[in-house]
């Protein structure tokens, strides 16, 4: 695992997300960090062969489900309250095949930001800092009986500590 610097603080992950959650059996189990000083989630990562397309190479999927997740998580950076927006339009550039088995990084910010929406982007970079995709996204809040169907996870949604 990657040193992570102090001034990096946890974000809290779920139950079942694909991407974080902590009991998802097949799930990637992601762990975010937001630099406030550089306005960025960022989250260290070595993506396994299991989720390959072609050999040794991450599966394009999989690099879309990372980004999506650090550029939707670029909306709380600097928030007092955890929000919960949702992705409505995902653009992604695959730029070189990502290697699996490969220390990565991934980072995502606010480009721009409404009352209800917001537009955030992201990256994923090798340790030489080689931009492997990127992704302009747009995320919207989402309505309140959405929100509320979501309430019952509210007690999964927390900060652990890695082992």
């Amino acid at each position: 695992m990657t040193d992570i610097p102090p001034s990096w603080q946890p974000q809290p992950t779920s139950r079942m997300c694909f991407v974080c959650g902590r009991e998802n059996p097949v799930g990637l189990h992601l762990h975010f960090y937001s630099d406030e000083a550089a306005g960025q989630i960022i989250a260290p990562l070595t993506i396994p062969e299991t989720y390959q397309g072609y050999p040794g190479i991450v599966h394009g999927g999989i690099l879309a489900s990372v980004l999506d997740e650090v550029t939707g998580r670029a909306i709380n950076i600097g928030q007092s309250e955890e929000t919960f927006w949702v992705t409505a339009k995902l653009e992604l550039r695959y730029r070189l095949p990502t290697p699996t088995g490969t220390p990565l990084t991934a980072v995502g910010w606010v480009v721009s930001r409404r009352e209800r929406s917001a537009r955030v982007a992201g990256e994923l970079r090798l340790p030489d800092g080689t931009v492997t995709a990127e992704a302009q996204a747009v995320v919207v809040c989402p309505s309140s009986a959405t929100l509320n169907q979501w309430g019952q996870e509210r007690e999964y949604w927390r900060v652990e500590r890695e082992t």
